[in-house]
């Protein structure tokens, strides 16, 4: 499933959690499309493209908040993008969104304009939570956003949730997700907080003024989201995230599954599905001083057969479908096998054609697969 990622470097708001790239300044929002248009067209000048591909293509703007623009915006680059990569037209084309930014009116052009999937940042139904989260909407603005997008006609849609937020209970916590049950969405990304050095809790953390969740509480919130969504009819695709039978995410599995795709805008990432990595800098200035000199300010980096290992166990083992053993170079395969035999033997991993982590054992993976790569 190859395809295109394209980064909106931009921001209303500062979340506490959050240490991904983006500014919360929004003057130069039309210069940035500017250039990320000149940047696609210096890249096909160059010979880039999606291979052709019996699977389907996708088309993903995350960010920041693609939101920021407009739905003439935001089609704009889709048709600049279709036009130079895609052998066809891709058949997801997810925005992530705000709660806040889905007025009926942009949610119809975002429709018109050909987006068939929609990421919502909900987070939490509890307004306290949101406001420590520094989240823009309220719990009764995310609830009526999806509903609005349905009205629009969005079927497939995916909402984020957070747990492991310190202050919310195991009752709250099966609140936020009985809300995301009741509201019929197709996806829902479940992640557990993850306090970055960068974010504003980070900082409150070094403080003392900010104490994450034990392990424990951890543990129960994540067994609760696994049951209740289970339970519901998700199925437990990928660590964090759950889809109903045929609406997983198409573009984050070709991640998972270490597909060709192509990223556009500051500190995008592209793969060419073999072993050339490429990055842009995070940093709208100078990717924006780059671009107007007609050079794409991409940093490249050539994966050795250890590099390409290492990536498939961490990508794979993170999935419901598991590493096939066949996709890593020969000579680590015998020294995985070795690795893996504890696990195996203790449940901790299965075999059935595919290694596999449990997805009980979802939230202590990380530790696992650390131990079996090189």
């Amino acid at each position: 499933m190859p395809g295109v990622y394209i980064h909106i470097p931009f921001c209303r708001q500062l979340c506490s959690y959050c240490d991904f790239y983006f500014s919360v300044s929004l003057m130069r929002t039309g210069e940035m499309l500017d250039c990320m248009v000149r940047e696609m067209e210096i890249k096909a000048a160059k010979g880039e493209r999606l291979e052709d591909s019996s699977e389907p293509y996708t088309l993903y703007f995350g960010g920041g908040t693609p939101s920021v623009y407009s739905a003439g915006e935001l089609k704009r680059l889709a048709d600049r993008a279709v036009s130079l990569f895609f052998p066809a037209s891709p058949a997801e084309w997810t925005v992530e969104v705000n709660p806040d930014d889905l007025k009926a009116d942009f949610l119809r052009q975002l429709a018109d304009s050909g987006v068939n999937r929609l990421s919502i940042g909900i987070q939490s139904f509890i307004d306290r939570d949101l406001q420590a989260m520094r989240r823009r909407h309220s719990a009764q603005q995310a609830a009526e956003s999806v509903e609005r997008a349905k009205d629009a006609g969005f079927d497939n849609i995916s909402i984020d949730l957070i747990y492991g937020f310190p202050g919310m209970d195991m009752k709250e916590w099966e609140y936020n997700l009985d809300r995301a049950t009741e509201l019929d969405v197709r996806h829902i990304s479940a992640y557990h907080l993850s306090v970055e050095n960068r974010s504003i809790i980070g900082k409150m953390r070094d403080r003392g003024r900010f104490h994450p969740v034990d392990e424990e509480l951890s543990d129960l919130q994540y067994k609760m989201l696994e049951a209740k969504l289970q339970d519901a009819g998700y199925e437990h695709y990928e660590i964090s995230n759950f889809a109903l039978p045929g609406f997983f995410s198409r573009h984050n599995s070709a991640y998972w599954n270490r597909q060709q795709y192509i990223g556009i805008g500051p500190s995008a990432h592209s793969y060419d599905g073999r072993f050339v990595r490429k990055n842009n800098p995070a940093n709208n200035i100078g990717y924006i001083n780059s671009i107007r000199k007609g050079n794409v300010p991409e940093e490249i980096e050539i994966l050795s057969e250890k590099d390409v290992y290492n990536e498939t166990l961490i990508v794979s083992l993170r999935t419901a479908n598991g590493l096939d053993l066949n996709t890593v170079p020969e000579m680590f395969r015998d020294g995985f096998t070795k690795k893996a035999a504890k696990y195996l033997q203790s449940g901790r991993m299965i075999y059935d054609g595919r290694y596999k982590i449990p997805p009980r054992y979802f939230l202590i993976s990380d530790n696992i697969i650390l131990e079996c790569v090189e």
